[in-house]
């Protein structure tokens, strides 16, 4: 129950791994005796937590591409994302569109396309973070209920 919990945190502050940890929850319940998890379960959640975390450090640098932004918009959000790290919670939010927005000026993009471009690497990231907590909470939900269950038995 402390990963999962831990894993929602880590879906909102990017030097936790919320997804992983929060599955690593789910596998530490199967320790337990009496436990309602099946196989599917493991493996449907296990795929989940690998795809969305390695969407978290792909998406906005994508995004960013795909929105019409250059290389340089691309290294900007992905060295926005890692340097937003180190800055606390607004860094962590902003590091990407800050990011991608300098990328994007020293290419001599247009302010107008490089703001559009930022705004794009900003929405991935936000998307991301909010698949993050959607699935921890889910898993949560789980570990939670079968932990309930395991109790009262």
């Amino acid at each position: 129950m402390v990963c999962a919990i831990i894993g929602i945190a880590g879906a909102i502050i990017p030097a936790l791994p919320g997804p992983p940890l929060s599955f690593a929850g789910l596998l530490l319940l199967l320790l337990c005796d009496g436990n309602d998890i099946d196989t599917a379960t493991i493996i449907a959640t296990g795929i989940a937590a690998a795809a969305i975390t390695l969407l978290d450090y792909v998406a906005p640098v994508w995004m960013t591409k795909k929105g019409g932004g250059s290389t340089y918009g691309m290294w900007g959000a992905g060295i926005g994302m890692f340097a937003g790290l180190f800055m606390g919670p607004w860094g962590i939010i902003a590091g990407p569109f800050i990011g991608a927005l300098i990328g994007e000026l020293l290419a001599k993009t247009p302010t107008e396309k490089a703001l559009r471009t930022a705004f794009i690497s900003f929405a991935a990231f936000m998307l991301t973070t909010g698949a993050k907590i959607i699935y921890c909470a889910i898993l949560l939900g789980i570990i939670a209920i079968n932990a309930w269950t395991i109790v009262w038995k």
